[in-house]
């Protein structure tokens, strides 16, 4: 086993250089946003979807969009306004008058990496009808399902402040999502770096860096990546905690749960975990990866009670408090 460790951890090496590519590259047009840009690319080499949730002005909509060209794929920018209907976005049934037959038009979804700007802003049957294709990585127009691009990923951003003309997601809907990020102020060095890099009158822009192929053959090792039994059992501990908390010796957190995290959760906290682990050059996983990547798995997936928010405890506060009681192996 030690070697076929070894020999995974030689071919990560190899593979991961087009993620110090992309970095740089991102690192040209954005400043600081080092923890976001990281967790997006998790993402991507997890394969799963990500919701940005910050006050206006921290460069959300600019990273993604970014990150997006520094790959040399497919990019598609959704702006969601409260006049969005589904079919602006998957697709319609057209009438062709010559043939005089119905065929398929379909939407700007039909891409690989999607920005989903301010979601919230779009009504509850534009936002569900995102939830086939984040799933299961299809849309359905009229009688006809056709299958997605892939890659495919959603790149969601929201504001957190504004709740005027906005629709809040349902939990169906933010499950879907592998993480969700919160992102936070600039530093005052880093806000003086934003200053004099955007106020001379050239913007800068990135240029692709990276290839598909890289990207699959990344994700393929991603997967072959070594998780021992303590550590998958860690997991499942981890996401039963917030379903059960007296069983840990949480008894207090018990009124505070309203639910806790379904099963998509202890999935998406082993592939993330691995694609840590790739990032650190790693061909195993252990505790500090799950743990490096867990609160942004974990936040919007435990609702938390009406006691809870009468108190001020939050779903953050809840997750610290599983991660801090719960034995790491």
């Amino acid at each position: 086993m030690a070697s076929e460790i070894d020999a995974l951890a030689e071919e990560i090496v190899q593979r991961r250089t087009f993620l110090d590519r992309i970095r740089e590259e991102v690192g040209r047009v954005i400043v600081g946003q080092d923890a976001m840009v990281h967790r997006l690319l998790i993402a991507l080499l997890a394969d799963g979807h990500v919701l940005v949730e910050g006050v206006p002005g921290l460069a959300k909509t600019l990273t993604v969009r970014t990150l997006a060209r520094t790959l040399d794929t497919g990019f598609q920018r959704l702006q969601f306004t409260p006049d969005l209907l589904p079919a602006d976005i998957i697709g319609t049934m057209v009438y062709d008058e010559r043939d005089r037959t119905f065929y398929a038009k379909k939407g700007p979804i039909f891409s690989n990496l999607i920005l989903a700007d301010e979601i919230n802003r779009a009504p509850a049957k534009v936002q569900s009808a995102l939830l086939e294709a984040m799933q299961e990585r299809q849309v359905t127009i009229g009688e006809q399902t056709f299958p997605l691009d892939v890659p495919f990923l959603v790149m969601a951003t929201q504001n957190p402040i504004e709740q005027e003309g906005t629709y809040p997601l349902p939990e169906a809907q933010v499950d879907r999502f592998m993480l969700k990020l919160k992102v936070i102020y600039p530093h005052k060095d880093e806000e003086l770096q934003i200053l004099q890099r955007w106020t001379t009158g050239s913007e800068p822009t990135a240029e692709p860096v990276a290839s598909l192929d890289e990207l699959e053959a990344a994700r393929e090792l991603v997967v072959r990546l070594y998780i021992d039994e303590r550590v998958q059992r860690y997991i499942v501990d981890l996401v039963c905690a917030t379903r059960d908390p007296a069983s840990y010796g949480l008894e207090r957190l018990e009124p505070l749960i309203e639910y806790g995290a379904s099963p998509r959760a202890t999935i998406y906290l082993t592939l993330c975990g691995k694609a840590n682990a790739f990032m650190e050059g790693r061909g195993y996983v252990t505790p500090d990866d799950v743990l490096a990547i867990g609160m942004d798995v974990l936040r919007h997936r435990i609702i938390v009670s009406y006691e809870a928010e009468a108190e001020e405890v939050t779903p953050e506060d809840v997750v610290r408090t599983i991660f801090d009681h719960v034995e790491v192996p």
